[in-house]
This record gives C-alpha cells, sequence and structure tokens, in this order.
C-alpha cells in the first residue's frame, strides 16, 4: 500500500480525535490536515483551533456549516417524518454525510492521500462516514485507528493524552465523561452509567433540556408557518432552517420537551443504549405531521407513512448518497407541494400539543361535508351503503364458504 503523506481528519478536539491527531502522526509519519463543522454545536468550534494549533497543526479547516445543515440534511429527512425504530430521531445519522463530503472536498482541495475519523469500531458511524466517502470517491483511502489502535477503553485514551502532554480537558481522578455527539438537531450520550440499560441517567447529565417536573407551570403556544413542507416563520416572523433549530431548541428546552432514553438496533450488529436530547426536532416532527394532516391526499399520506421505515433505515445505516435514498426523496419532496399553512403549538412540561392548523391555499378539510349538522345536501349519507357492500363482498364470500364446507 502507498506511503501516506496527508491525512484530513474530522476534529473536533475531543478526547478521541485530540489523541487520533497525535496517533496518525506517529503511526504514518503524515501531515495532518483538521476539518471542524461548526453544525450547532457552538462552544466545541474555537477550542478545536486552539487545540490544533497547540498540536502543531499548519491547515486548520473550521466552517460555519450551520444552514447548510439544516437546509440540506435536516429539512428534507423531515419531510419525511423521519424516526427510526419508533423514537430515534437520527440526529447523529443525519449529520454524517455532510461531515464525509466535506472532507472528501477537502482532501481533493488539499492534495491529502486519505481521510480518518474518530468513530469507533463498534458503532454505525465508521459505517456511515466511510459509505458516504466511497460514494462521492471510489477510490479514497480511509483510516480508521480505532479498527487499528490497541487503546481499548475510554481509561486507556485518557492515560495515552495525558503522556503525550495532549490538550484535552478532564480531570484526574475522575471516571472519563460521557461520549457525546451534538449538532443542531440532537445532542448524545453514551458510555459511563448508561451502560447500564436499567439505570437511570443522573439528571445534570442533561444540557438542553429542563426536567419536564421543572420545567414552567405555564404552557408557551407558538405559531410555525410552512412553504412545501418545511418551516419558513415562527410566529409570523421569517426564518432561515439555521434559525429554526436555534430557536426550536430553544422553545423545547424552556419547556421540558425532547428527552429520550433509547436501546436501539446498530447496523453493525448489537444494541446499544444512548440518550438523546433533540427538542427542536420533537416540535418540528408533530407540527409538520399536523400541516400534512390537513393539506395532503389521504393515500399520499400513507404512502409516505409506509415508505418512511425503510427511508430512516437507510438515513441510520448510512446509506444518504445511494441511488435508493436519492429516488424516495424526489417522491417525498414531490408530495410537499402542497403543505402550505400554519400550526398552532401548545408547548407544556415535556409536551408538545397542536392546537390549530390552518391552510388558506391548500386545506383539502370541507366544512360542509364534515360537519354534524345539516349540510344542505352536501353529503348522501346513503351512498356509504354501497361502498361498504362493496368492500364487504370478499369477506362476505368467505364466510359463506366456511359455513358450507361442501359447496
Amino acid at each position: 500500500m502507498s506511503k501516506v503523506s496527508k491525512v484530513v481528519l474530522a476534529y473536533s478536539g475531543g478526547l478521541d480525535t485530540s489523541i487520533i491527531l497525535k496517533w496518525l502522526e506517529d503511526t504514518y509519519g503524515c501531515e495532518v490536515v483538521t476539518f471542524t463543522a461548526d453544525i450547532g454545536q457552538g462552544e466545541e468550534v474555537e477550542p478545536a483551533r486552539a487545540k490544533a494549533e497547540a498540536m502543531g497543526v499548519k491547515e486548520i479547516y473550521i466552517e460555519d456549516l450551520r444552514e447548510e445543515f439544516a437546509r440540506d440534511y435536516v429539512f428534507p429527512m423531515f419531510r419525511a417524518n423521519t424516526v427510526y425504530e419508533g423514537e430515534y430521531l437520527l440526529g447523529t445519522s443525519i449529520a454524517r454525510p455532510l461531515i464525509a463530503k466535506r472532507l472528501v472536498e477537502i482532501a481533493n482541495e488539499t492534495g491529502a492521500d486519505a481521510i480518518s475519523h474518530g468513530a469507533t469500531g463498534k458503532g454505525n458511524d465508521q459505517v456511515r462516514f466511510e459509505l458516504g466517502a466511497y460514494a462521492l470517491k471510489p477510490d479514497v483511502r480511509v483510516i480508521a485507528p480505532w479498527r487499528e489502535w490497541d487503546l481499548s477503553s475510554r481509561e486507556t485514551l485518557m492515560a495515552y493524552a495525558e503522556k503525550h502532554g495532549i490538550p484535552v480537558d478532564f480531570n484526574k481522578g475522575k471516571k472519563s465523561p460521557y461520549s457525546m455527539d451534538a449538532n443542531s438537531l440532537h445532542i448524545s450520550y453514551e458510555g459511563d452509567i448508561l451502560e447500564d440499560p436499567w439505570a437511570e441517567p443522573e439528571e445534570e447529565m442533561w444540557r438542553w433540556t429542563l426536567s419536564p417536573e421543572k420545567a414552567p407551570d405555564r404552557p408557551t403556544y407558538i405559531e410555525l408557518g410552512f412553504e412545501k413542507g418545511d418551516i419558513v416563520s415562527i410566529d409570523g416572523k421569517s426564518v432561515t432552517p439555521g434559525q429554526v433549530m436555534e430557536q426550536l431548541n430553544k422553545l423545547g428546552g424552556d419547556n421540558g420537551i425532547g428527552r429520550d432514553d433509547i436501546v436501539e438496533n446498530r447496523y453493525v450488529g448489537m444494541k446499544s443504549r444512548g440518550c438523546y436530547e433533540t427538542p427542536a426536532g420533537t416540535i418540528m416532527l408533530k407540527a409538520h405531521r399536523a400541516m400534512e394532516s390537513l393539506t395532503l391526499d389521504r393515500e399520499v399520506t400513507h404512502l409516505k407513512d409506509e415508505l418512511m421505515p425503510r427511508y430512516a433505515k437507510l438515513v441510520y445505516n448510512g446509506y444518504w448518497w445511494s441511488p435508493e435514498r436519492k429516488m424516495l426523496q424526489k417522491m417525498i419532496d414531490a408530495s410537499q407541494e402542497t403543505v402550505n399553512g400554519s400550526v398552532r403549538l401548545k408547548l407544556y412540561k415535556g409536551n408538545v400539543i397542536v392546537v390549530g392548523r390552518k391552510s388558506d391555499s391548500d386545506s383539502l378539510f370541507d366544512e360542509r361535508i364534515a360537519t354534524f349538522e345539516d349540510d344542505e345536501g352536501a353529503y348522501n349519507q346513503a351512498d356509504a351503503e354501497g361502498f361498504i357492500k362493496l368492500n364487504a363482498l370478499r369477506l362476505r364470500i368467505a364466510a359463506r364458504k366456511k359455513d358450507q364446507p361442501g359447496a
């Protein structure tokens, strides 16, 4: 295999990737280019620059991708009402295609021989990063340190960091921190006491949300405006996709919305327990379904619901750049042409409650037909009899045959 002279590393400045930076230099004798994306994690970005500089990195990419992430990844996914295994809103999964894309682009820009990431050999992220990279650059070389080195635990990583003077924040004598991932859609927590599926998470673990018990005793009402399935306004004020995420995270977090504790089935085979805070996503999902309930044709709605689990599985498993995901996306986006209007929500102690929805241009709700009062002939109730008998025909035939076994 040819020598590696330059590697682009997805770098957060955290424990794993700071060690990887040093390990790549020592193991491959190569130059490392760091890439850190601001996709909503905020305070993690500038410390990553300082840490990379302290470790002698010459080429440092720090990019504000908050709008691109929300506009081109989060919003398209939420048009599909995507939920994995009934609960998970895919906050980690949906960030990986964008990171993989930029790793490949930066490798092309800098003439790097390879890309590298900090995903472990037990997790899904290694699959997501690498499937994306190979889809965009088939001959790219990927270095996955967790599949090569002998640093097998959080404690050995910390010992390595201390030995080599790597600037990673941790307190001596204390247990290793949670393994965390953050972006504008969510923050996730794994490891430590969470490795026992029976153990309740510590309250101080949660960073974005109040506990529902401590949330305000008075509800917060908000109105979200939709155009073609995407939120474009909050309480009548126009907002960008990135601003939607920021503002709804704040509103949701203040009202105890968005916590989840899940044991999920990883693509690589094992079950894993993780805790998530997804306040904006929890609000968006509820609001979007409410808007669709008023403006989408019944069979279009049902077809979307039937295809959604497959779409969710593709995103979760790392197939964002696959032809089948792109095909599904075109169908989903076409369905959103009529998803226009407003939804009013009540946020209260961990709950997102729909209290109103309207669409002046695309509502399929016909008050004349739906009313329990006199509809003045808009709907002939006698028509239902023929509809029922036609749909019951196969059931009646089967019942008769059962009653007449010799017939």
